[in-house]
C-alpha cells in the first residue's frame, strides 16, 4: 500500500477531518527513513498545491496529538518529526553527528522505568544514540 493509502486510511481512523494537507504531510512522514523538519517537509511540499508554513506546523502539532507522528528534539534544537507506527512511543533514536538526520529504531525497543522519587510521574522519556549514519560513514 502506498504512503497515501496508508496516510489517509489511518488519518479516517481518527475519526476527524482528513484534510489534503494533514494527508500530504502524513503520507510524507510515512515514506520518509527519518525523521524531518519543518522545513524539510515545506521543501518536499513544493509539489502540487501550496501548503503555508503555519499549516505545516498546526498538521504537525496535530498528528503528534492523535499519536500519528511523534516530535524528536534534536542537538541543533529543531524539532523533527516522524510517522508513529504505534500510540506508545517506546523506541531508541540515532542522531547523525555529521548530517544531524534523526533516525527511529523501531527494533530497538525502550524498557526502561527509572525509580522516580514520590510525587514525580513519568509521560515520556527520550534514549537518543549518537554517531554517524550510513551515508556519513562511507
Amino acid at each position: 500500500m502506498s504512503a497515501d493509502l496508508d496516510a489517509e486510511s489511518l488519518l479516517r481512523r481518527t475519526g476527524e477531518r482528513v484534510t489534503p494537507a494533514r494527508r500530504r504531510i502524513l503520507a510524507l512522514l510515512l515514506a520518509s527513513p527519518t525523521a524531518l523538519s519543518q522545513q524539510e517537509l515545506l521543501h518536499a511540499l513544493v509539489d502540487g498545491p501550496a501548503i503555508d508554513r503555519v499549516t505545516v506546523y498546526r498538521v504537525l502539532e496535530w498528528l503528534s496529538e492523535k499519536g500519528l507522528a511523534h516530535k524528536i528534539a534534536g542537538e541543533d534544537r529543531i524539532w523533527r518529526f516522524n510517522a508513529a507506527s504505534h500510540r506508545i512511543h517506546q523506541h531508541a533514536h540515532f542522531q547523525c553527528q555529521r548530517c544531524q538526520r534523526i533516525y527511529c529504531l523501531e527494533h530497538i525497543q525502550v524498557d526502561w522505568q527509572p525509580q522516580l522519587p514520590d510525587g514525580f510521574r513519568l509521560h515520556h522519556a527520550d534514549i537518543t544514540l549518537k554517531g554517524d549514519c550510513p551515508s556519513c560513514s562511507r
